[in-house]
């Protein structure tokens, strides 16, 4: 959607809004918002949105997106649990549980909401990719180049070691590093922001 497209649909709605405000446009125009870059605005109409429509799982959803946008991973984390608790298989939700653990350092958390959409979605090979990444070994290679027996030593399980594999590209090397060190430590801050590092640089390598 272009941005003269997306003002003029905010605009639609609003009006929609300003005429009906219980209307349930309202996770619309904040899913617009969002879109938008108006995550705050976004954030506000859906709390004032849903305290009369507790049980509208789109509009929980797209709170959980603004505030995953904020960078508010508990707040977002917290909204997708109560929609699972509703639609344990929804796979969009499932998603983005998987990435809301993924940031927080929990890659084994996040392999576990993953292997459950692939379940239900055999045909997501992005998701099916990611899982692979996140639950990739190093130890558990075979004998393989000499890259796989070094990182089968945690001696080289390191930020240090990792950042290097990132730099030369060798991105599932990095992941293996990364996750190793969150599985000991979800808190590792450094780790964290090289894992995603790491799967930034393999969405740009996809292109």
């Amino acid at each position: 959607m272009t941005d003269d497209a997306l003002v003029a649909a905010m605009r639609r709605h609003e009006e929609r809004l300003a005429r009906d405000p219980s209307s349930l446009a309202f996770a619309q125009l904040a899913d617009l918002y969002r879109k938008a870059g108006r995550t705050r605005d976004a954030i506000a109409l859906c709390r004032q949105g849903l305290a009369r429509y507790p049980q509208y799982t789109t509009a929980r959803l797209i709170l959980a997106k603004a505030w995953l946008a904020e960078g508010r991973l508990d707040e977002a984390g917290a909204e997708i649990r109560a929609i699972l608790e509703q639609s344990p298989k929804d796979v969009q939700c499932l998603r983005l549980a998987a990435e809301v653990e993924r940031r927080q350092g929990n890659v084994d958390g996040a392999a576990d909401h993953l292997e459950r959409v692939v379940k239900l979605d055999p045909g997501d090979r992005e998701s099916r990719a990611l899982l692979g990444f996140l639950r990739a070994d190093p130890q558990a290679a075979g004998e393989g180049a000499g890259l796989a027996r070094v990182l089968r030593d945690d001696t080289f399980a390191t930020l240090t070691f990792g950042t290097a594999c990132l730099e030369q590209g060798c991105l599932d090397e990095a992941a293996g590093v990364f996750t190793r060190l969150l599985r000991k430590d979800p808190h590792n801050a450094r780790a964290r922001e090289g894992l995603e590092q790491t799967l930034r640089a393999r969405s740009r390598r996809k292109g």
